[in-house]
């Protein structure tokens, strides 16, 4: 069974197990690098917010050996836990002044993008592209991310410019940025057996995001940032894209091979990093006289 076929499995069951007063159906979503995720749809009409929930773990799971009435049963809980206590008034969002406060920027690749570039508002930087979304923050929701399309500028008549200072503004104050040793990530993140040769290693790379390691890559344009920590390391700054999440740092001392480290990002993206986060393949360096970033290769 492929994915389609046990998506389309899903929707089946799901909808006999909840009747004729519920409405279930698939969609596929579109997300970043071009990756197509399966969602399920499951609306009532009591509601006009319907929660998407992706398939692809369940279906992962499906093949490790879980049951298929497992699948179903805990779908259904995630339904009833994901859907809102009540209607979302989201007339809001077609006023720029109730929303301008937190129209933020993150960081994608411009390659495997093409199809949604032509769908929103961006920037160039280098080979990748700035994009624009909502930082949605509400007591029904919690928070979340809105993605900015060209639809919404024409509602709100305002150009990529005006979204691109505000996000200059807004997102430094919303995400702001951190930059932790590597000890401090690995601390957090791996077992510690494989920290101990890690750190054994004393490799002086710094991770740079934002506090809530989410779309944090982008930190690496915030005004005054590089400029800062290539001060404080008084060297060039070579920039490993480890995801759209995190850029990896490391000071030029002029004795690391450019080869290697290219050779390490594309390793990396290809057996560590999921497809959508995948920032880019390319090698980067924050060079100190020009203050800017530029590709390596």
């Amino acid at each position: 069974m492929n994915i389609n076929e046990f998506a389309q499995k899903v929707c089946r069951a799901v909808g006999e197990e909840l009747g004729a007063k519920y409405n279930v159906e698939l969609k596929e979503v579109r997300k970043n690098n071009g990756v197509m995720l399966h969602g399920l749809l499951i609306s009532s009409g009591e509601g006009n917010v319907v929660p998407t929930i992706y398939l692809e773990h369940f279906f992962r799971v499906y093949e490790e050996g879980m049951t298929f009435g497992e699948i179903i049963r805990r779908l259904l809980e995630v339904h009833g836990q994901d859907v809102p206590a009540r209607n979302i008034d989201m007339e809001f969002f077609r006023s720029y002044e109730k929303v301008c406060d937190r129209i933020c920027y993150r960081l994608i690749g411009r390659a495997g993008n093409e199809e949604l570039l032509k769908d929103i508002p961006f920037v160039d930087f280098l080979d990748m592209a700035i994009c624009f979304f909502y930082a949605y923050k509400g007591e029904s929701l919690g928070e979340g991310s809105i993605m900015i399309h060209n639809s919404h500028m024409e509602i709100w008549k305002c150009g990529v410019a005006d979204l691109m200072e505000r996000a200059q503004q807004n997102t430094p104050k919303l995400f702001p940025w951190q930059c932790c040793t590597m000890e401090e990530v690995l601390r957090e993140v791996t077992d510690k057996k494989l920290q101990e040769e890690l750190l054994a290693k004393e490799v002086p790379m710094r991770v740079l995001s934002n506090h809530q390691r989410m779309n944090g890559a982008v930190c690496l344009i915030y005004q005054g940032v590089m400029e800062k920590l290539a001060e404080e390391h008084q060297a060039d700054l070579y920039i490993l894209p480890s995801s759209i999440h995190e850029v990896i740092l490391l000071p030029d001392s002029g004795k690391e091979n450019p080869d290697d480290l290219k050779s390490m990002i594309v390793q990396v993206n290809r057996t560590q990093v999921a497809p959508e986060e995948v920032l880019s393949d390319s090698l980067y360096r924050y060079d100190r006289g020009k203050r800017r970033v530029e590709i390596i290769m």
